[in-house]
C-alpha cells in the first residue's frame, strides 16, 4: 500500500504517539525502514477506522440491533461524525430523494400490531414472510431506531441485494448497471411490450405450417443433443410441471403472442416480478421439452419472499422441477440460510431443485475475487479499541490486505462470513474497505455478540487501488470466506499479492440435494474480454453436440462448498469449524448450455449460467417424462453417470461430472413415450327434455376423454362416481378402448339426482381414468349445477368511501361487498364502475383510478374463503377502470388489454374462472387490489358483484325479467359443469 501523507506531509506528535501506541507503522517508518509488507498500516487508516469502532463501542441495545451501516448513515445527516473523521467514507446505505432507505426487518413472528405500527410510521411495507419472519419495508431513518426498540424485532439491516447469474455476463442487459444508459421506463416498457405483442400477433396469424423455423430454438436444444433424444425416445415432457424463479416475466405475454411460450404459464398472482430473465429462461426450457407445463414466481422481492415461493411453486402450483438462477448476498456458505431450507423443503417432498452456479469465476481461469480459510493472526492491532487484522499471505509472510482488481468497479457486493451458527454468532468480526491512499471507503461492522448472523458486507466505491481488510474485533478464530461478487482479486501495483481460493459457490445453490449448474457455451463465444488483457472466451459446438473438448465459461464459478452447520445449526463435526472440519459438498456438479438464442430483448443471445440451469433443469423434465414417477435419487445417478467428463480429468471444481447430454441421460434411465388419457368437461342433458337438470331428474351424461400424451392410450376405461348423497351414476365404469395422441374418446353415463336434493346444491362429479401406462390414473373433478339458474342478476355494491391502493406494497386495499337473500349463487359476474370514464389517473367519476393498471393484481374472494384472481398485472401503463365487467362467458381475455385501450371498459374474462366462487353467495365478499411494482398510485372507488341466484319453484313459472345492462338471461340447451 502506498503510505498516504498526513497533513502537510508531517505526523503531529499526538499522531505519532497514538501509532506508536497500537504498535502501527507511520507513513514514514514505512517509507524508511526494510522488509515490510507493502500494507504498512498508514496513520489515516488507523484513526479512521478507529473513529468508527469509537461508535461500535457506545451502541445501546437498540442500536446494536440496527445494520452498522444505517447507523453511520445517521450520525452522518445529524453531523455527529464529522467528515474530517472519515473523509471518504460511503456509508453504504442507499437513501431515496424522499429520505427513505430499503430494509429487512427480522422478527420472532410477524405480528398485524407490527405492520399497522410501521404503516403509522409512513412505511412502505414490499414484502412480508410470516414463514421466516421477516419483513421488507421503506422507512425513514428515524422510523429505523423507533422499529429496532420493539422487543420483538431481531434485526434492522440494509435490504439483503441479489444478483442473478447472467449480470455479468450481459452487460448493459436489463439487470446490469450499465452507466451512461438511460434505464427503460414503466411507460416505455409498456410502449415497447405493446408493440411486440402487435407485431407478433399480426405475425402468426399470417404463418403457416411451414414457417415453425420461425420460431428461435436455444442452440443448446442441439448441443445438448435433446432435440435427438425426443425423436428417439417419443418424449415431449408431458406430465411434467418446470417451474422457474428469477426477476419477472415483462414479455410472458410477447413471447405467448410469438409463439415462443404456451398460452398457459401458471405465474403466481402477485409474484410476476420485474424484468425478463425469467420469460428467457421459460423459453429454454419449452425448446428443449416443449410439452411440459410451465410455473413461475419472481425471486426479487426479498429474500424472505424468493424462500416462500420456492415453497408456494410446490406445494400450492405442484411444480416438479424448480430453477432458479439467483443469489442473495446474505445467503452463507457453511449453513442452509433461509433459502436453502426451502429448497430442502421441496426436495425432501420429491420436487427436483437445479440453481445456477453463479458468475463469480474461478481460480483456475484467474478470475476469481473469492478467498477461504482459517483466520491467521497478523498480531497487527486494528483501530483505536479493539482487534486485530486477518494475514492473508501463507507460511511466514505478513500481508493484512487483500487487494481487487481495478477493473472491479463499483457497487461489487463484497461478503465476508464465518463458521459460526446462524443467529448464534459470538465471535466479532468485522470488514474494510480502503483505498490506495489508506482511506476507508467502506465498512461493516456489525456487533456479534451471541445472537446475530456472521455476516458483514460492503459494496465497492470504484477507482484504483482498492483493498480489504477483515478484522477480528473480539472472540476465537473461525473458518473465513471472503467473496467480491463478480470483482476479481488481482495484484496491486504497489507491491500487494491476490489471494484466492476455489469454492465461491454458496447459498441454496450448494444445498445438498440442489443441481449447482455450470455453465459451458453453446454457440459463439462470450464476445468481450472480461477484464482488460484476458484471454479469449471459449466457443461451443454448435451446431455439432458436446464433447470432451469442450470449455466451461471463464466466468463460471467453482466450487467445492465446505459446510460446517445443519440447516438447525447443528455442528457437523462438534469443536471442528477450521478448515479441516464440516463437510465438503461437490458444486457444482454439473454443467449445461449459455451463450444461446431466445426471442427475449436484452437475452439473445443468453449468457450465464442463468441459461445453463434451465437447459439442465429441461433435459431432466424429459427423463421424467419419458420414466413417470423416477426417484429423484435416479435422476441424479443418471445426470452425473452419463456427463462429458470435460476440463481436469473426472470430478472437477468448475464443471463438477461435466456437460450432460439429454440421449446419455435417457440411454441410461430408458425412456418411453407416455400417454396421459384425462377426462375433460361433461355435456348433462337431462332425459326430461327440459333445459336444466332439476331435482329427481335422470340425465345423460356424455363424458369425452382425451390423450394428450406421447404414446397411444389402451385399455382406457372410466369409473365415474358422485360423492352428493343419493346420486347415481350408472354404469360406474366404461371401456373408452385405445386412444391415440391427440384423440379424443366419448361415453355416456346415466345420472340420477334425489327428489331431495336442495336447489342450488351442485351435483360433484368425480372422473377417475385408468389406462396402460404410468401417468395412470388420472382424475378430474366437475360441479354439475342442479335447478334452473335466475337469469335476473342481483346487485350488490360496495358503498364506502375511496379507498387508497398503497404502491408497491403486499398489503394491498380491499373493499366488503355483501351479499344477502340470494342463497346459492348460480353465476356470477364482477364490475369496476364509474359515472363517467376518462384515463385521468386523478380521476374521481371511474370505479377504479390508477396510473399504471399493469401493476395491479385484484382478487375477488368469496364468505366461504374461496379466491379467484380476476386480473394480473394486465394492461401496461393504461389508466383506470371503468364500467368494465368480468364475466366468464366474456369473449375477450383481459390478458389482451393494451395499454392504449384504456380507460378500460366493457367486458372480459377474468385472469381465473368466477364459477370457482360459486356456492352460498350470502355473506360478506372482499375485492383487494395489490399493487405489485413501485411509482403509481390510485383508489378503489366503485365495485360491484352481481348474483345470479336460481328459479324456486313458485319463480319457475313466472315471466323473469334479465337484468338490464349485466350479463346474464336465461339458459338453453344441455346444462354446463362449473
Amino acid at each position: 500500500m502506498r503510505p498516504s501523507r498526513t497533513i502537510r506531509g508531517r505526523t503531529t506528535a499526538g499522531a505519532a504517539a497514538l501509532i506508536a501506541a497500537l504498535g502501527l507503522v507511520t507513513p514514514v517508518a514505512a517509507a524508511a525502514e526494510t522488509g515490510l509488507a507493502p500494507d504498512a498500516i498508514a496513520e489515516n487508516t488507523a484513526q479512521q477506522i478507529g473513529a468508527l469502532q469509537a461508535m461500535k463501542k457506545n451502541l445501546t441495545a437498540a442500536e446494536s440491533k440496527v445494520d452498522s451501516k444505517l447507523l453511520v448513515q445517521q450520525k452522518i445527516q445529524k453531523h455527529a461524525l464529522s467528515a474530517q473523521a472519515v473523509p471518504q467514507l460511503q456509508s453504504g446505505a442507499e437513501i431515496s430523494p424522499a429520505g427513505t432507505t430499503l430494509v429487512d426487518i427480522r422478527v420472532d413472528k410477524v405480528s398485524q400490531d407490527l405492520l399497522d405500527t410501521l404503516v403509522k410510521l409512513g412505511a412502505g411495507v414490499r414484502a412480508v414472510s410470516e414463514k421466516v419472519g421477516s419483513i421488507r419495508a421503506e422507512l425513514s431513518l428515524d422510523a429505523v431506531t423507533q422499529i429496532s426498540q420493539r422487543s420483538d424485532v431481531r434485526r434492522v439491516e440494509v435490504a439483503d441485494g441479489a444478483m442473478t447469474a447472467s449480470q455479468l455476463a450481459n452487460p448493459g442487459g436489463p439487470n446490469q448497471a450499465n452507466p451512461g444508459s438511460v434505464p427503460e421506463s414503466k411507460e416505455d416498457l409498456s410502449k415497447r411490450l405493446t408493440a411486440e405483442i402487435q407485431k407478433a400477433t399480426a405475425a402468426k396469424s399470417a404463418r403457416t405450417s411451414a414457417d415453425a423455423a420461425a420460431v428461435i430454438t436455444s442452440e443448446g436444444d442441439r448441443a445438448h443433443n435433446a432435440d435427438l433424444a425426443r425423436q428417439q425416445f417419443g418424449i415431449s415432457g408431458i406430465g411434467v410441471k418446470v417451474c422457474a424463479l428469477s426477476d419477472g416475466v415483462n414479455s410472458l405475454a410477447a413471447s405467448q403472442a410469438k409463439g415462443e411460450l404456451p398460452a398457459n404459464v401458471d405465474v403466481i398472482p402477485g409474484q410476476e416480478g420485474s424484468g425478463d430473465e425469467g420469460t428467457a429462461m421459460l423459453e429454454i426450457i419449452h425448446d428443449l421439452a416443449p410439452n411440459a407445463a410451465l410455473g413461475f414466481a419472481t425471486a426479487f422481492n426479498s429474500d424472505a419472499s424468493f424462500a416462500d415461493n420456492i415453497r408456494k411453486l410446490r406445494f400450492d402450483a405442484h411444480c416438479d422441477i424448480i430453477v432458479d438462477d439467483v443469489l442473495y448476498f446474505k445467503e452463507s456458505p457453511f449453513q442452509d440460510w433461509i433459502i436453502a431450507q426451502a429448497v430442502n423443503d421441496v426436495t425432501a417432498a420429491g420436487a427436483l431443485y437445479f440453481s445456477s452456479a453463479g458468475n463469480e469465476g474461478s481460480v483456475a481461469n484467474g478470475t476469481s475475487g473469492h478467498w477461504e480459510g482459517d483466520f491467521n493472526d497478523s498480531h497487527k492491532p486494528i483501530g483505536k479499541y479493539a482487534g486485530t487484522a486477518h494475514n492473508f499471505a501463507p507460511g511466514t509472510g505478513l500481508q493484512i490486505y487483500n487487494p481487487l482488481s481495478d477493473a472491479s468497479g463499483s457497487g461489487v457486493p463484497v461478503i465476508l462470513h464465518w463458521s459460526d451458527p446462524l443467529g448464534h454468532s459470538s465471535n466479532d468480526y468485522d470488514l474494510y474497505l480502503i483505498n490506495s491512499a489508506g482511506n476507508v471507503v467502506s465498512f461493516s461492522q456489525n456487533n456479534q455478540t451471541g445472537t446475530e448472523d456472521p455476516y458483514e458486507r460492503v459494496n465497492t466505491t470504484g477507482g484504483a487501488g482498492l483493498r480489504l481488510a477483515i478484522v477480528k474485533f473480539s472472540g476465537e478464530n473461525r473458518y473465513l470466506s471472503l467473496s467480491a461478487l463478480r470483482g476479481r482479486f488481482k495484484d496491486s501495483a504497489d507491491g500487494l499479492k491476490a489471494y484466492a481460493t476455489p469454492g465461491v459457490t454458496l447459498g441454496h445453490s450448494a444445498a445438498r440435494a440442489a443441481f449447482s449448474v455450470a455453465a459451458v457455451p453453446a454457440a459463439k463465444a462470450f464476445p468481450r474480454a472480461l477484464e482488460p488483457g484476458d484471454p479469449a472466451n471459449p466457443a461451443g459446438p454448435y451446431p455439432a453436440a458436446y464433447g470432451p473438448g469442450s470449455k466451461a465459461e471463464r466466468f463460471s464459478s467453482d466450487g467445492p462448498r465446505r459446510v460446517f452447520y445443519q440447516a438447525d445449526g447443528t455442528p457437523i463435526t462438534p469443536g471442528n469449524v477450521s478448515a479441516t472440519g464440516g463437510e465438503v459438498r461437490q458444486k457444482p456438479e454439473i454443467a449445461a448450455a449459455d451463450g444461446v438464442s431466445t426471442s427475449v430483448g436484452g437475452f439473445n443471445p443468453f449468457y450465464g449460467t442463468s441459461a445453463a440451469a434451465p437447459h439442465a433443469a429441461a433435459i431432466a423434465a424429459l427423463v421424467l417424462s419419458g420414466n413417470p414417477g423416477l426417484p429423484p435419487a435416479e435422476v441424479r445417478s443418471a445426470l452425473i453417470n452419463t456427463a462429458v467428463d470435460i476440463e481436469a480429468p473426472g470430478v472437477d471444481n468448475l464443471t463438477g461430472a461435466g456437460v450432460i447430454l439429454a440421449d446419455k441421460v435417457l440411454q441410461y434411465t430408458g425412456a418411453s413415450p407416455q400417454p396421459r388419457a384425462v377426462a375433460a368437461k361433461p355435456t348433462v342433458t337431462p332425459t326430461d327434455g327440459g333445459a336444466f337438470l332439476d331435482p329427481g331428474d335422470s340425465a345423460k351424461v356424455t363424458l369425452p376423454v382425451t390423450n394428450d400424451g406421447d404414446g397411444v392410450a389402451s385399455s382406457v376405461s372410466v369409473v365415474l362416481t358422485s360423492p352428493t348423497p343419493g346420486v347415481t351414476v350408472a354404469p360406474r365404469a366404461k371401456s373408452y378402448g385405445t386412444i391415440s395422441p391427440g384423440q379424443t374418446g366419448v361415453n355416456d353415463f346415466t345420472l340420477t339426482v334425489p327428489a331431495t336434493q336442495q336447489l342450488g346444491d351442485p351435483v360433484v362429479l368425480n372422473a377417475r381414468v385408468t389406462f396402460a401406462g404410468s401417468l395412470s390414473p388420472t382424475t378430474q373433478t366437475f360441479s354439475i349445477p342442479v335447478g334452473q339458474p335466475s337469469p335476473v342478476a342481483k346487485d350488490f355494491a360496495y358503498a364506502g368511501a375511496p379507498v387508497a391502493i398503497p404502491d408497491n406494497s403486499p398489503l394491498g386495499a380491499s373493499v366488503p361487498i355483501t351479499v344477502a337473500g340470494v342463497g346459492r349463487a348460480s353465476k356470477l359476474t364482477l364490475s369496476v364502475d364509474g359515472t363517467e370514464c376518462s384515463t385521468d389517473q386523478n380521476s374521481t367519476t371511474v370505479g377504479l383510478n390508477h396510473s399504471y393498471i399493469g401493476d395491479l393484481v385484484g382478487t375477488l374472494t368469496s364468505p366461504s374463503g374461496k379466491k379467484a384472481t380476476v386480473f394480473q398485472r394486465n394492461g401496461g401503463g393504461g389508466n383506470n377502470l371503468c364500467k368494465v365487467v368480468f364475466a366468464d362467458d366474456a369473449a375477450r381475455p383481459f390478458s389482451s388489454v393494451a395499454a392504449g385501450d384504456n380507460p378500460f371498459t366493457g367486458t372480459w374474462r377474468g385472469t381465473q374462472p368466477l364459477s370457482g366462487l360459486v356456492g352460498v353467495a350470502d355473506g360478506t365478499w372482499t375485492f383487494a387490489v395489490v399493487d405489485a411494482a413501485g411509482g403509481d398510485t390510485g383508489f378503489i372507488r366503485s365495485v360491484s358483484l352481481h348474483v345470479n341466484g336460481f328459479v324456486t319453484p313458485t319463480e319457475a313459472g313466472a315471466t323473469q325479467r334479465p337484468a338490464t345492462g349485466r350479463p346474464g338471461g336465461v339458459h338453453t340447451g344441455p346444462v354446463k359443469p362449473q
